[in-house]
């Protein structure tokens, strides 16, 4: 490794250097290089709808291969794990997450009579927004609250994505550069390191 700085921008460039401990480098560059994911949690029809709301809410047209957003959450679901906490609204996330991706299906089939992924992206982005609303048709959301389902959809997805290298990227975001710690937290100060 070296000890140069890395160009700006560049998270891959940084991952090079000695800046960034192994047990970081491994999990960044384990997100960077992923294989392609087979679901385990989630059945394939409701992992493939899962797929499709990750591309409305968090498009990414610039990109040739976009960022996989599923597959964190269908391991996390399957592990059994969280993040410590839930609206007491919703079930446990589990559960919530069957319920809230059964119910932006249903809310596709009573406003379009069609399935979510088959809807053009006018028309899935108005499910969303019924579903962000609390308006969206459909009995699961009889017991489901469909605007916290919602956000805690968008929240996991929003962390899921920014949690990747390229994303980090695109923010300039160097955090990952942990060997060497951080002395300057005060409002606009920098570490050497940071461009």
């Amino acid at each position: 490794m070296s000890e140069s700085p890395y160009p700006s921008g560049s998270v891959r460039a940084l991952l090079a250097t000695d800046l960034v401990t192994s047990a970081t480098r491994a999990a960044l560059e384990a997100r960077l290089h992923a294989p392609p994911y087979t679901p385990q949690f989630f059945e394939q029809d409701t992992y493939e709808l899962l797929r499709a709301v990750a591309a409305r809410l968090l498009p990414q047209p610039e990109r040739p291969a976009p960022i996989e957003l599923a597959p964190a959450l269908d391991q996390r679901l399957l592990a059994g794990t969280s993040d410590g906490w839930r609206y007491d609204a919703l079930p446990p996330d589990r559960e919530a997450f069957r319920l809230g991706l059964g119910g932006i299906r249903q809310s596709a089939q009573a406003l379009f009579q069609r399935e979510f992924e088959q809807l053009s992206p006018e028309q899935q982005d108005a499910v969303l927004q019924a579903v962000q609303q609390g308006t969206a048709p459909g009995e699961i959301w009889q017991t489901v609250p469909a605007a916290r389902f919602f956000e805690e959809l968008l929240a996991e997805l929003t962390e899921t994505y920014y949690a990747h290298p390229l994303a980090q990227e695109e923010i300039g975001y160097a955090g990952m550069a942990d060997v060497p710690g951080w002395t300057k937290i005060g409002l606009n100060e920098k570490e050497d390191r940071e461009i």
